[in-house]
């Protein structure tokens, strides 16, 4: 009789877990898509067409594309009157990646803060807080999650796709940014275990520079065939992967 009132409240136990564990998981997927749909609302609000601005600024004249350059840039300065850490928009063709772009005092802020400053698990997309992004940044690194839904950084996987890849119109990235829009050019994207060194951003000279950029590019799984040089900047965009403690990988070099 012990025994079986043993088995009894054993089977109780592990049935109360795994109430308890049923209703933890729907919580947690509730959560996630309360915040995925709010920074889906969020995006919609904050949204700069680029696409438009970029067809028409490669077919327009100098005093067109100073037009244009303005009208995107006004955009961009209301939407620091939203949230004053709002430092640029980044366009990727092909991608879910079209967001306004913030920088806090750390890397840790936005990890689960919306553009709005309110708790969310989804992050926003922001620059490393040791770009100063005045010109000087050799290297601006912006990071995003891997959000399941594609949104934030959940489609940066998707620009190591040959299909993406060989597609010309692709691989010029769009980052309006200190009151011009900057055009880049992908020359390297890759997987890697997590590291320090492809978000370094400041070198001791420009032998120290040439040698991280030809290492960035050694380790591209397609061959983009563009020469860089030590008066290049570039631009990386960093993600963690869906498995283990690795990151997706994109680099782009400034087109001046």
């Amino acid at each position: 009789m012990k025994k079986l009132n043993k088995k009894r409240l054993i089977v109780f136990i592990l049935m109360l877990i795994s109430i308890f564990g049923i209703i933890y998981n729907l919580k947690e997927i509730l959560l996630w898509k309360k915040n995925t749909d709010s920074n889906d609302e969020i995006k919609n609000e904050t949204h700069i067409d680029m696409d438009v601005d970029l067809d028409t600024i490669q077919k327009s004249t100098k005093s067109d594309e100073e037009n244009i350059e303005e009208k995107v840039l006004e955009k961009l300065n209301n939407l620091k009157k939203q949230n004053t850490d709002t430092i640029g928009y980044i366009k990727v063709n092909n991608s879910y990646i079209d967001y306004v772009v913030v920088q806090a005092n750390d890397n840790d802020y936005y990890l689960d803060k919306d553009f709005n400053k309110k708790k969310n698990v989804a992050g926003w997309i922001f620059a490393d807080y040791r770009n100063q992004l005045d010109g000087t940044d050799r290297n601006i690194i912006l990071y995003g999650h891997n959000m399941k839904d594609g949104s934030m950084f959940g489609t940066l996987h998707k620009t190591h796709e040959r299909e993406w890849q060989s597609n010309e119109e692709n691989l010029t990235i769009i980052f309006a940014y200190k009151n011009e829009i900057k055009k880049y050019k992908v020359f390297s994207t890759y997987e890697i275990d997590a590291e320090e060194f492809y978000i370094t951003t400041s070198f001791d000279d420009d032998g120290h520079y040439l040698k991280f950029l030809k290492t960035l590019k050694s380790r591209s799984n397609y061959n983009y065939d563009i020469y860089l040089k030590t008066s290049d900047n570039i631009l990386t965009l960093s993600s963690c992967t869906s498995t283990g403690n690795r990151r997706t990988v994109l680099h782009a070099v400034e087109i001046k």
